[in-house]
């Protein structure tokens, strides 16, 4: 199911903090709403938010027949998160799906609507629910492997390049507890290695060309980047940057190869938005989130780009291509 055309003008007219009303008043109150509260930007990764209208409309509700929506982007600035869980609140919208930092947002502004989440971190660490078998409260969802695969991702790149002693590691300062989360676990990852990891920071489109200009003036021979919302529908730019600088990377998604990146390591996010799309319409028909178990996303798959390691000079060792899942050519 894809967005059409007019849903994508309509957001444009409105920005990133838009409201979309997409049934007249009378109609919604005979429906359901589900409020979407995103940490990310309205025009930032459409198969996902594709994925998981999927999974609604696999479980019966299609958008303006039996549910409405209404949509709330913080456009990476989390600080805005609060301010539009509560207006999603104010709405009285039916459940709220939310992603991983909107998640925290939400669950702090209600107890009572039921919340269902995809997050890329540990949802009982972070307080989300009590436990992935029983969540309890008001919030379910799914959980994907990602901050737990920095560590892999290392030393899939150190096998990669194993003469690099100095590699660098990119992650979002707009979300520092993540951060210090994946840089503390890439820094002890990195020691047993004898690698000397650089952690580099950014937070906006205009910081990637001078992060990438501090790699190459500390000679790092490899970029891990951590995973993060804010990289995710940026993973374009980002292999194709890395790329140009010469600097083998790995990221968590496909696209990320596919697109210049050296090698990507992680779980399918539209698989897991799928998940989510389920779980709602579950709940829209009666069940309860704190019956439903977290779900665990964690089958995870190796991509190796072949072209870019060849004009990177990189010789990929046999072993290591034959554990790939994937080699772009």
């Amino acid at each position: 199911m894809s967005i059409g055309l007019g849903r994508r003008q309509f957001i444009s007219a409105l920005g990133g903090a838009a409201i979309w009303p997409l049934a007249a008043t009378a109609q919604r109150s005979a429906m359901p709403v589900v409020g979407f509260l995103l940490s990310r930007g309205p025009h930032d990764d459409p198969p996902l938010m594709d994925a998981c209208l999927r999974g609604l409309k696999e479980a019966g509700y299609i958008e303006g027949q039996n549910v409405a929506f209404e949509y709330r982007f913080a456009d990476n600035h989390n600080d805005r998160l609060p301010a539009l869980a509560a207006d999603l609140i104010r709405r009285q919208v039916s459940l709220i799906i939310a992603n991983g930092p909107a998640a925290v947002a939400a669950k702090a502004a209600t107890s009572t609507i039921p919340i269902v989440f995809v997050a890329g971190f540990d949802p009982v660490e972070m307080g989300l629910v009590a436990s992935l078998n029983r969540p309890g409260g008001n919030i379910t969802g799914v959980s994907i492997l990602d901050v737990e695969l920095g560590a892999k991702r290392l030393e899939l790149l150190h096998e990669l390049v194993p003469g690099a002693t100095d590699i660098a590691a990119l992650v979002n300062s707009g979300d520092p507890k993540r951060a210090e989360i994946i840089s503390n676990e890439l820094l002890a990852a990195a020691r047993p290695l004898g690698v000397q990891l650089r952690v580099l920071k950014a937070n906006s489109d205009s910081g990637f060309g001078s992060v990438f200009a501090d790699m190459v003036q500390l000679r790092a021979g490899g970029l891990v980047i951590g995973g993060d919302p804010f990289f995710n529908n940026r993973r374009e730019e980002l292999g194709a940057l890395a790329l140009q600088h010469a600097i083998p990377a790995i990221y968590q998604f496909r696209e990320f190869a596919a697109s210049g990146g050296l090698a990507s390591y992680g779980v399918s996010l539209i698989d897991a938005f799928h998940l989510v799309g389920v779980y709602a319409g579950r709940i829209l028909k009666g069940e309860k989130s704190a019956d439903l178990p977290v779900q665990q996303g964690t089958k995870v798959e190796l991509l190796i780009n072949l072209k870019t390691a060849k004009a990177l000079g990189i010789p990929i060792p046999l072993p290591l291509l034959g554990r790939a899942d994937e080699v772009i050519e």
